[in-house]
């Protein structure tokens, strides 16, 4: 099978095939630093981390960028608030959001830009689409102008979203600036006032629309046609139809190639609201629940649905974790432990190249992360079964089995990131060890106070022991 993905602007699932050769240009809407980011971002944080390590995979060069929105209405309204600048609290938050997009696993992007470095860039477009005479000015109380795009100078208008021009307006809410021409007409530059960051532009000084920011951002770093565009459903419309419309106004050039929009999230069967008292962080949620489990989560149904954010989901997924990485710590210890045998691991390579090839059938249908995770669970339940067969004394596992297990572990686990695997140090293992040793001995000895302070310290340290009839194993902790 080709791998394919759905393309929200056909509504269709479409072969994938990237503008240039062996490389993707990838844009994924990123946050707004003003606050710590919600779990709702995190669902297309985390699903379209997976395909971007998916698409590595596979063997593609893959830029991607996700920006950072660091200037709007909620920004300076906070830092006011504060007393700081706008600027001092976008680093902070920006900071936040690499401690919880860190622990949730998220790879950092190939570039990160922020709106306010790019003010050359916006400018640059803004002034384009007034050349082609897709955008119009207007007079402000406070000498300035603001620019407004003219949704009805771009005929296609309503294309992604899937609404024509007249549906969309008789839908419209009455906006306030009543010197736009049509109540869909969308900000390209706003004119400064009083107390508020400001640039030097051919229409005074101001500040970019929203949607304007991501349009420069993303033909800088990826060109005027990139091949994926991606984010939360809610995004649709109007913040990518105005960044369609915008673009491609500028350019004269399809803007995307492939738009990806992931489902709602819900908090216990309802949309996320301050208002509802439902509202949740990602920082609170991964208080709350280990991280990987919330990752797991995430991934257990596929990018396009809508999904349930409950804790009776979030403990069966955190069981879940538990469940992996116990698969992969038996694994390990067994592998130091058990001397190598001649057992024949025919029927055992066999499955394993089964299984194999239903995770690419997965991953290469609109990748199908429910499906894969499936296939994860389908391998450790086939691992545990031969390291149980083996400790029953059955069998005695030759080398090659475990090779051929963590090789598969390993790769399963570099996609899609929900078991955790760390390489220790052969240092790091050896004083572990070491640790182990020594509480076995005082365990002997009845020491049994000297032995409960070394569970502890190594608790500390995220090592979990597990006392066996073969003896102690180890594991790290889930977070």
């Amino acid at each position: 099978m080709s791998f394919t993905l759905y393309n929200d602007l056909t509504r269709s699932k479409e072969r994938f095939v990237p503008i240039r050769e062996g490389h993707v240009s990838f844009y994924s809407c990123g946050p707004t630093v003003y606050d710590y980011f919600h779990v709702g971002n995190a669902r297309p944080f985390i699903v379209f981390d997976v395909l971007r390590r998916y698409l590595e995979h596979i063997g593609y060069e893959v830029t991607f960028v996700q920006n950072f929105t660091d200037i709007d209405d909620k920004m300076i309204n906070r830092a006011n608030d504060e007393g700081i600048t706008v600027g001092e609290l976008s680093e902070r938050f920006i900071a936040e959001y690499y401690r919880d997009a860190d622990a949730l696993g998220i790879r950092r992007p190939t570039v990160a830009p922020k709106a306010t470095d790019h003010m050359a860039e916006i400018i640059d477009i803004v002034s384009k689409i007034m050349e082609k005479g897709h955008a119009y000015e207007v007079e402000t109380a406070g000498g300035g102008k603001d620019v407004y795009f003219d949704v009805r100078s771009y005929a296609p208008y309503g294309r992604l979203s899937k609404q024509s021009l007249d549906e969309l307006e008789a839908g419209a809410r009455v906006e306030v600036e009543e010197a736009k021409r049509n109540p869909l007409d969308f900000a390209l530059w706003k004119a400064g006032k009083p107390g508020e960051p400001s640039w030097e532009s051919p229409w005074g000084k101001g500040r970019p629309g929203w949607h304007i920011e991501c349009s420069a951002m993303a033909s800088k770093y990826l060109g005027d046609t990139i091949d994926i565009h991606s984010g939360g459903v809610d995004l649709t419309f109007p913040h990518h139809e105005n960044e369609v419309a915008q673009s491609e106004a500028a350019a004269g050039k399809p803007f995307v190639n492939f738009w990806l929009h992931n489902g709602f999230l819900l908090i216990d069967k309802e949309k996320m609201s301050k208002s509802l008292g439902n509202f949740m962080t990602a920082r609170a949620a991964r208080e709350a629940y280990p991280p990987l489990a919330i990752r797991l989560f995430m991934l257990s149904a596929h990018y396009r649905t809508q999904i349930n954010f409950a804790p009776d989901g979030l403990e069966q997924a955190a069981g879940g974790v538990t469940r992996l990485r116990n698969c992969w710590a038996d694994l390990m210890y067994a592998k130091e432990t058990t001397c190598a045998g001649d057992a024949g691991i025919s029927p055992f390579l066999k499955e394993l190249d089964a299984l194999d090839k239903r995770f690419y059938e997965a991953m290469d249908d609109d990748f199908n992360t429910a499906a894969a995770v499936g296939v994860l669970f389908e391998l450790v339940k086939l691992v545990n079964t031969w390291l149980k067969d083996s400790r029953d004394g059955k069998i005695t596992l030759p080398a090659s089995f475990f090779d051929a297990a963590e090789k598969e572990l390993r790769k399963l686990d570099d996609i899609l990131g929900v078991i955790g695997i760390e390489d220790s140090t052969d240092e790091d293992v050896g004083e572990i060890d070491r640790m182990i040793e020594e509480r076995n001995v005082a365990r002997k000895a009845k020491n049994f106070s000297r032995s409960d302070e070394i569970r502890d310290l190594l608790l500390a340290r995220g090592i979990v022991l597990e006392d066996t009839p073969q003896g102690t194993k180890w594991k790290r902790k889930i977070y």
